[in-house]
């Protein structure tokens, strides 16, 4: 009975893991694509200037 506990409780962490592994993967992309998008868009805004400054 013990070992049915064990085995039953090991899955479940196992199982757990394997979620949130995969669900931190889908952050990652999204946050990827999140950062090029603002990225591409922040480049075509400020005329390739990085700095809010201008320079003398």
């Amino acid at each position: 009975m013990i070992v049915w506990i064990l085995l039953l409780l090991l899955v479940l962490v196992l199982f757990g893991v394997g979620f949130s592994v995969h669900l931190l993967w889908l952050v990652a992309v999204v946050l990827l694509v999140a950062w090029l998008l603002g990225f591409m868009r922040q480049g075509r805004s400020r005329g390739g200037r990085r700095s809010g400054r201008r320079r003398r």
